[in-house]
């Protein structure tokens, strides 16, 4: 019996004899590692045998899983490793179909001890370069195991760390199996990413130390293996594959609601940008921004959340473009702010208000929202912010340009809140501009418009619009040198930068420059202008002195500077006596700030000696006692007069000694109103609607209703047509008649003809002439009976009294 036995096991294949021999009789002997290598050799000199070998494998570790033998079973998987490592012949495609199958039993068990070394063979696995491609290989139930392992609830928390790292790894396995072999299921495909994702995204939620203690943290940390595996995902991430790899991202942070805290949605959109290929952030704006449109109805802090985000990742997409669609970013976010104006005024986001907001919440959302689009301007070159700068101009509406501000459901309050939320993207916009050329930067089609609201009666949108200029105008960061007027004694403790004018500075100024200080006179007339309006128009005017100023800007600076001191002094102003000092305190300031830009001796003198006197006797004049917080005003101007004010004589008298322009100096500043002027000046939005609704011929009374117009159809755009070839054709007929009578008629005939015409015309002269020289109608009608007429006189010989030649 005992032959016949041992006559069986020597008939037995050899591989399977040295499959048998690997196995120790006590499993925690370990693999025999002298019987390792001969089946290792074994495997190379007969690489048709590895697909038995694996199925043989595959049975014993089935077989002892089965009976709870793991200590067999890590020799097994540790015997597969080797073989798979050694191993790299046309035949490992039928062994890894073994090798895959004992992972997957592995995975299934119950036991956490057998799921992590299923997932350590798996990565060990998926570092191996194969030379052959597989076609008929499939991952998905490793990703939906892996997927399913990153979530375990085990009891213990350290079992439950170690579940969820090895899961991480798996993922991470499949990941680099299959990302870049075009052979294999394509990774990318929603089915996957919607499970990947969302898994890596968990562990990315959990805390820093929640590691089992005494491990080396970096090893052992959830959060920062998930996050070296996302990142690696996201790097291996080509173009078409941006949008799967982000959309499970947002539908996470929505389904958990974590765009409320923010924290971690920023976290994460770092986590992207850092990561993918710099040449498709682009990709990443656009998706961020649909979600954004798709969530205009949400609460304000989803939105304000999703705003946040969009700001952060503008500014690490730093390649200088947002894309193709740059002004759809623009045209997106002030579309929020429409409607988040909307929101506030409304106090709900839908039609059913079912959906309340606050509006503390709208206006931390319209903050973000002008932030993130001065985080996009910043990241565009200077020509792509000046189409952004036209476009939000073009959005903002003016009175007397557009009638239907806001929308139906916002109103006129909603139209000016609008146009504060615009003005304020302009100024984030147009923050570290800096052109070159003015021309440029102030076009007349950006300019004009802009300068439109200085003359408006809300006081923070004029503000709005001084900042704007303010910082357009500084191209050598000189604004923070001006912000405060005050009296200087040498300008050269401020350090200013200044250059020379350029040629096209001149031209700017040439050509707007009775503009601007149009709308700077304009701007102090207004009674409710503050504290920060005059040091807002004293910044102004010191930056167009550094940055713009030749000689003929000079001259009109001053001529401003002193019509300023003479609308003060005006009595039919309407200007509160604050006001009255305000301004007397900015013309001082900046005209202590151009004597010393000029250096004309003379000029510093006089200015000096004015302000000496100001500060003995009438100290309310000047910045220092004005513009504080608690400003120092008197109960009349009384003492406002005389030598306490500059004098435009002596100004121009000094200054002709230099070269300056003497007859324009002496030439008071008046401004030009015109037309815009007079139709926007001291108007709300209101009122200029209201003006227009007045004025519209279709609302007034008096008008006689017109005879209805003739209905144009097809046939009389047709019947016009052709008359007007009609009379082309009768016209050149005429031409052509006219030429050959000419050319061919006896000279006689032509000579009767002209003669006729010249006749025609000397009768017309004459009617003209005896209209012109008979004497006017007697006013009791015509002569009496028996007198005759007198004899009519040529205008040109009657006697007119000298008060009523002109």
């Amino acid at each position: 019996m005992y032959g016949v036995c041992g006559c069986c096991g020597a008939l037995r294949p050899r591989y399977k004899r040295l499959v048998d021999n690997i196995f120790p009789e006590d499993p925690e002997d370990g693999l025999v590692k002298a019987n390792m290598e001969k089946l290792t050799f074994y495997a190379l000199s007969a690489p048709e045998k590895l697909d038995r070998i694996g199925a043989y494998l595959s049975e014993r570790l089935s077989r002892d899983v089965a009976r709870h033998r793991y200590g067999y079973v890590c020799i097994a998987m540790e015997a597969l490793d080797q073989l798979l490592m050694a191993c790299h012949c046309q035949s490992i495609n039928l062994f890894v179909e073994s090798f895959l199958t004992m992972v997957r039993k592995l995975l299934e068990a119950d036991k956490p001890n057998l799921q992590i070394l299923g997932t350590n063979s798996f990565v060990k696995f998926a570092n191996i370069e194969e030379d052959t491609a597989s076609y008929h290989r499939s991952y998905d139930f490793f990703v939906s195991r892996f997927s399913e392992m990153c979530h375990s609830n085990y009891e213990d928390p350290d079992v439950r760390t170690k579940i969820r790292m090895a899961g991480i790894r798996g993922l991470q396995g499949v990941v680099r199996k299959t990302v870049n072999d075009e052979l294999q299921a394509n990774i990318w495909e929603p089915q996957h990413m919607d499970k990947i994702v969302p898994s890596l995204l968990f562990n990315l939620q959990v805390p820093a130390d929640s590691g089992p203690p005494g491990c080396e943290k970096e090893k052992e940390n959830p959060a920062e293996l998930t996050e070296r595996c996302f990142r690696e995902l996201l790097g291996r991430a080509a173009y078409g594959n941006i949008k799967n790899a982000v959309k499970p991202v947002l539908m996470h942070l929505d389904n958990h609601s974590l765009w409320e805290g923010r924290s971690f949605a920023v976290r994460c959109f770092r986590i992207i940008m850092y990561s993918i290929q710099s040449q498709h952030a682009h990709l990443v704006i656009q998706q961020l921004l649909g979600h954004l449109d798709a969530n205009s109805k949400s609460s304000a802090t989803v939105r304000a959340g999703i705003v946040e985000v969009l700001s952060e990742s503008a500014v690490i997409e730093a390649t200088g473009s947002i894309g193709p669609a740059v002004l759809e970013v623009f045209n997106t976010l002030l579309k929020q702010l429409r409607l988040s104006v909307d929101y506030e005024l409304t106090g709900s986001c839908d039609s059913y208000d079912q959906n309340k907001t606050t509006a503390d919440q709208e206006r931390k959302l319209q903050e973000a929202v002008i932030k993130t689009i001065g985080s996009f301007a910043n990241t565009l070159p200077i020509y792509q912010r000046s189409e952004v700068m036209l476009f939000i101009m073009g959005k903002i509406p003016v009175p007397g340009i557009y009638p239907a501000l806001g929308s139906p459901t916002a109103g006129f309050e909603g139209s000016r809140m609008i146009q504060v939320m615009l003005l304020k993207s302009l100024l984030q916009v147009t923050e570290h501009y800096e052109s070159s050329n003015m021309l440029t930067a102030l076009p007349s089609s950006f300019l004009e418009p802009l300068l439109s609201f200085t003359l408006m009666e809300d006081p923070e949108i004029r503000l709005l619009v001084l900042f704007i200029l303010i910082s357009l105008i500084d191209r050598h960061q000189n604004t923070h040198k001006f912000t405060a007027p005050s009296i200087l004694s040498d300008i050269s403790v401020l350090k200013l930068k200044v250059d020379k004018c350029s040629r096209q500075d001149n031209l700017f100024m040439k050509k707007h420059g009775q503009r601007l200080y149009r709308h700077i006179f304009l701007t102090c007339s207004e009674d409710n202008s503050g504290r920060s309006h005059y040091q807002a128009l004293f910044t102004l005017l010191a930056l167009l002195s550094v940055e713009l100023a030749n000689e003929e800007v000079v001259v009109d600076l001053i001529r401003l500077a002193l019509a300023l001191q003479d609308l003060a002094l005006a009595p039919d102003e309407r200007l509160a006596l604050y006001n009255r000092c305000a301004v007397h305190a900015l013309s001082a300031a900046y005209l202590s700030l151009i004597s010393q830009l000029t250096t004309v001796p003379a000029f510093c003198q006089h200015i000096h000696e004015v302000i000496e006197l100001r500060k003995k006797e009438v100290p309310f004049l000047l910045p220092e006692d004005v513009f504080t917080e608690t400003p120092r005003v008197p109960e009349s101007l009384e003492r406002a007069q005389g030598a306490v004010l500059f004098q435009q004589c002596k100004i121009a008298e000094v200054l002709g000694g230099s070269g300056y322009n003497t007859d324009r100096l002496n030439t008071p500043y008046t401004p030009q109103i015109t037309d815009e002027d007079r139709l926007s000046r001291r108007k709300s939005i209101v009122d200029t609607i209201s003006l227009q609704l007045d004025i519209d011929p279709r609302n007034s009374p008096e008008t006689q209703p017109k005879s209805p117009t003739e209905q144009i159809t097809f046939e009389t755009l047709k019947n016009a047509m052709v008359d007007s070839v009609n009379g082309e054709e009768q016209e050149r007929e005429k031409r052509r008649l006219l030429v050959e009578r000419f050319q061919t008629a006896p000279f006689e005939d032509l000579a009767a003809h002209c003669g006729a015409k010249a006749s025609l015309l000397q009768s017309r002269l004459d009617q003209i002439f005896e209209l012109t020289i008979r004497p006017p109608p007697s006013p009791s009608g015509s002569a009496s009976q028996g007198q005759t007429p007198s004899r009519s006189v040529p205008v040109y010989e009657m006697k007119f009294p000298d008060l009523c030649v002109y």
